[in-house]
């Protein structure tokens, strides 16, 4: 699981984190990336994003029919 959050540092450089509770408890590897670093990566993975979402609507209707099917033989056992 990775969660990406664009945050302003101010000049004390204090920030307070909020974690998810979808996050689990114990040790975890925060990662500092000037946000100009970052940019080309993040358009990146928005736009796949964007597709994979573009390709479930598209394929929603058969995905959605296959489902049924599998479930229909569950009840046949």
């Amino acid at each position: 699981m990775a969660i990406t959050q664009t945050v302003e540092i101010p000049a004390d450089r204090r920030i307070t984190l909020e974690v998810p509770r979808e996050v689990p408890t114990g040790q975890v590897i925060l990662t500092f990336t000037p946000a100009h670093v970052a940019a080309p990566a993040v358009k990146a993975a928005e736009k796949s994003e964007e597709r994979d979402i573009e390709l479930f609507k598209l394929h929603a209707e058969r995905l959605n029919a296959e489902a049924l099917d599998v479930l229909s033989y569950q009840d046949e056992l």
